[in-house]
């Protein structure tokens, strides 16, 4: 089970959450090319170690947050800052 630090809910379950990604500006449909656009859907880092995610809680307080976690462990600890809410 992975406890995730809600800012405004306190510790809570995974289970709680629905996972978002690693925070990313997202390129202007107008402007990018393909293989941007390509890059940008499916490419992630997928890195061993440490790395910041970003989290909905959905069963909670229905805010986006921003936690840093140990992919080889789950270890989870606040990222510092709240994070925004993604553009539509």
């Amino acid at each position: 089970m992975i406890l995730l630090p809600c800012p405004w809910c306190g510790l809570r379950d995974s289970e709680e959450f629905g996972y978002v990604g690693e925070p990313r500006g997202r390129p202007n449909p107008l402007t990018t090319t393909t293989e941007q656009w390509r890059d940008y859907l499916y490419l992630r880092r997928n890195a061993a170690g440490w790395t910041t995610e970003r989290w909905y809680h959905r069963m909670g307080c229905r805010r986006y947050l921003l936690v840093e976690r140990d992919t080889t462990t789950n270890v989870v600890r606040p990222a510092g800052q709240v994070a925004p809410e993604p553009e539509p």
